[in-house]
């Protein structure tokens, strides 16, 4: 059993979890796979209800800490396609019983068909918990992040996938793709949500938008 640190400090190590306690949810940030890939149970305080982001590796890691610390596991989004993402998702949601989501673009190669598709501006509920679904292409043409408002009086909890990190946003291949991620994180993100608002990202350590704001003009001169 994978054990759960409750001093959050944003890092996780590889094979590793942690816990943040919110006002109105906790959530719980798992390292797995040898991509480091980050998994989050983000748990309604009040009902128990929980939404798992990314059953990205070790299925039976994320099992384990289902049983333990969030039993009352409602759904599975994918954040993207990519295969790192979604190692695990066919075990969790076989073993759980619990419906899956992601966009309609990306839905296609994942092991299971979504039951849900979802869409820019569409709101998942959790328990008492509700995130916005913002949809953001160049990293996958589908890929979504997710946020947060309400469980937090001080900040909005921002799951963003593999579209943005601590000093970038995420990676892209072809012509035109990077100037459409960067637009959209610029427009969907960061013209939208506070200073004060936690990234959580698909892999690594966890930053804020106000740390990362005064770099956008720097990542749009790279290129990268």
């Amino acid at each position: 059993m994978t054990a759960v640190d409750d001093n959050y400090t944003g890092h996780t190590d590889p094979g590793t979890a942690a816990r943040r306690t919110l006002p109105a949810a906790t959530i719980i940030k798992a390292s797995v796979g040898p991509m480091d890939n980050n998994a989050y149970l983000v748990t309604c305080s009040r009902t128990g209800e929980t939404l798992l982001i990314d059953a990205a590796n070790d299925a039976s890691v994320l099992l384990g800490l289902i049983a333990e610390h969030a039993p009352k596991l409602s759904l599975i989004v994918t954040s993207h396609q990519h295969f790192d993402h979604w190692q695990a998702l066919e075990e969790v949601a076989k073993a759980t019983g619990v419906p899956t989501a992601a966009h309609r673009l990306d839905a296609e190669p994942l092991p299971v068909p979504p039951d849900r598709l979802l869409a820019h501006g569409d709101t998942v509920e959790v328990g008492d918990l509700s995130f916005d679904v913002i949809h953001l292409q160049g990293h996958t043409p589908g890929s979504v992040a997710l946020a947060l408002d309400g469980a937090d009086p001080e900040a909005t909890h921002l799951f963003t996938g593999d579209c943005l990190f601590p000093g970038g946003v995420g990676k892209t291949w072809e012509d035109g793709a990077f100037e459409q991620l960067l637009g959209d994180v610029s427009t969907r993100v960061f013209d939208v949500y506070g200073d004060s608002t936690v990234v959580y990202p698909g892999h690594g350590d966890d930053t804020t938008l106000g740390a990362e704001r005064p770099h956008l003009a720097e990542w749009k001169e790279r290129g990268w």
